[in-house]
């Protein structure tokens, strides 16, 4: 596999962005879609090998951000990202078909591991 090529969708796009650029220090390329519409457009136009989302996002939310991309590419681990007060959503997120959720604030090495976990599922 060439280098491991991510979405991060998050609505907040200092955290995104911040984000972005110390996945990249380790050698994940990380896309970057501030809102659901843009995210899916940009799956359509290239998927990514795992998409890291938002659950709590104005307009279209994770959950049904996540519903459309497991309609359309079921094969693309999806890990989203909950607040403290929101576990039940990344719950609910799994019964969906998400890989897992993580809680925000997140370790960076927590996520990559979480990535890195999810990708592997494509390979068996």
């Amino acid at each position: 596999m060439d280098k491991l090529k991510i979405l991060l969708v998050d609505d907040e796009e200092e955290f995104a962005t911040t984000l972005g650029e110390r996945l990249g220090l380790r050698g994940v390329e990380a896309q970057i879609a501030t809102n659901g519409e843009s995210a899916l457009e940009m799956i359509d136009i290239s998927p990514p090998h795992v998409v890291v989302l938002d659950v709590r996002m104005p307009g279209m939310g994770g959950l049904e951000v996540l519903k459309h991309i497991k309609a359309s590419h079921p094969q693309i681990p999806v890990i989203l990202l909950t607040g403290h007060a929101a576990t039940q959503d990344g719950i609910a997120g799994m019964r969906m078909g998400a890989y897992d959720y993580l809680i925000k604030p997140l370790a960076i090495d927590d996520l990559i591991k979480k990535i890195k976990e999810a990708v592997k599922t494509l390979s068996t």
